[in-house]
């Protein structure tokens, strides 16, 4: 199987064909952990979420994990953040 790095969320949009719910998933990891810069756990959440919504349950068992360690509010920006990336993707 063929490895794909993506850095931005600009790059995931790309192409005609829906990206894997692994790629998503493989982004909220580095997000998670600050693979490519500042942890982000507001980021990694979204990419988990998303990757959830395309049926990675191990993005569901990662997103709750991630989830207690954050805020309500950050997690309800994690969720805005998924659902407007879902809305112009």
């Amino acid at each position: 199987m063929a490895r794909f790095e993506m850095n931005t969320a600009e790059i995931a949009g790309m192409g005609a064909q829906a990206i894997a719910a692994d790629v998503y998933f493989q982004m909220g990891i580095d997000h998670s952990i600050g693979r490519h810069g500042a942890v982000d756990m507001i980021a990694a959440h979204m990419w988990f979420n998303l990757a959830a919504a395309r049926g990675n349950r191990d993005a569901i068992r990662y997103r709750q994990e991630i989830a207690g360690e954050m805020t309500a509010a950050q997690v309800a920006e994690a969720q805005r953040q998924a659902r407007e990336w879902m809305r112009c993707h």
